[in-house]
């Protein structure tokens, strides 16, 4: 287990006292996985006492969702500045694509607890429904690239089709066997090309394709 650089004990302002905690946990638990997390050893990490994480969650599962939920919006994020980054919104779906296996890959054991928080739960975490979140950037990419938004199962499906392989790729992406292709190409040129081979990331290729592009919304 790698070392956390502890903090030194100060108090917190009760408004940031949750967000102190959750970046806590979430270092130890990118250090050292979910077996190195504790509500103490998060406590002691984040400079408070043992008994402050209690003030916001009940045990360790509650702050482990937190972190899975704090990952979410990551990626929310992400989403959001890859398609500001793009002037043709064609282009947008393939740089969300390298955006997220760029977080996966960087963010290994976060990237698979909000797997795990997921699989736990019988339905799609509401957050993922929202506006702004990646799921439903992902949405709003294929609609700016001329999908049509009234074909309401048509887009569901290619919305589901896309995050399926961003989410595969950056599964396998760090196969040993992967590593000399991508030493090769590059972090970025690896992933960029591999989506570019899936039609849907390629806006000569996609189901949208050769439709009036639409403005991209401002999600």
């Amino acid at each position: 287990m790698r070392e956390t650089g502890k903090a030194p004990a100060r108090p917190y302002h009760h408004g940031r006292l949750a967000r102190a905690l959750v970046d806590a946990a979430r270092r130890i638990l990118e250090a050292g996985g979910p077996t190195a997390l504790s509500l103490r050893a998060v406590a002691r990490e984040a400079g408070v006492s043992p008994t402050a994480p209690y003030r916001h969650f009940k045990d360790k599962t509650d702050l482990l969702a937190a972190v899975a939920h704090g990952g979410w919006e990551e990626v929310c994020r992400i989403a959001a500045e890859a398609r500001r980054a793009v002037r043709d919104p064609r282009d947008a779906l393939t740089e969300i694509g390298v955006a997220y296996v760029t977080f996966a890959r960087e963010n290994p054991a976060l990237y698979q607890l909000m797997y795990d928080a997921t699989c736990e739960r019988t339905s799609m975490p509401e957050h993922m429904r929202q506006e702004g979140s990646g799921y439903a950037q992902v949405r709003s990419a294929l609609i700016a690239a001329g999908c049509d938004p009234d074909d309401v199962g048509e887009l569901e499906l290619q919305t589901i089709a896309c995050w399926c392989a961003v989410h595969g790729l950056a599964e396998i992406a760090n196969f040993k066997g992967l590593q000399p292709l991508q030493a090769a190409m590059g972090d970025d040129s690896f992933p960029r090309a591999i989506l570019l081979n899936l039609g849907s990331f390629n806006p000569r290729q996609a189901p949208c394709a050769g439709r009036k592009p639409r403005l991209a919304s401002g999600a």
